[in-house]
């Protein structure tokens, strides 16, 4: 198996303000495989996505599957998710935008409870992976 340099890497970046501040790349992808790092419910403008759960579950998973297609995948192609959510009671709304972008995919998904997230306002927190080239 062949090594691939960190300069051969392709990144992709939303542009949330965390990205820089804390050294880090919305996605990788090396060969095959995109790893998607922690999304929070981040808008354009830095801001957190007004409204409930599913809206801010909405956001993030817009952009997951963003950063997937910018380095060559699709939501299809996503083989692993792991949700974080601050209010274990919201899991069956997150749970359904989870199956609105990924239910084709069907991937290996993991839906925690935690104490808190980045910021306050945020509920949720994804993260994915992706493999291009299995389906």
């Amino acid at each position: 198996m062949s090594q691939t340099p960190a300069d051969a890497r392709q990144r992709a970046s939303s542009g949330s303000p965390y990205e820089d501040l804390f050294g880090f790349s919305r996605a990788v992808r090396e060969g095959n495989r995109i790893l998607v790092a922690g999304t929070g419910p981040i808008e354009e403008d830095g801001t957190t996505t007004h409204g409930g759960a599913s809206e801010q579950a909405a956001r993030c998973c817009e952009l997951i599957v963003r950063a997937i297609e910018h380095l060559g995948g699709s939501a299809e192609d996503v083989v692993r998710t792991r949700m974080f959510l601050t209010d274990i009671d919201q899991q069956d709304a997150i749970g359904a935008v989870h199956a609105r972008y990924f239910a084709a995919a069907r991937p290996a998904a993991t839906m925690v409870g935690v104490a808190a997230l980045c910021r306050p306002e945020w509920m949720v927190e994804i993260e994915a992976e992706a493999v291009i080239g299995t389906t």
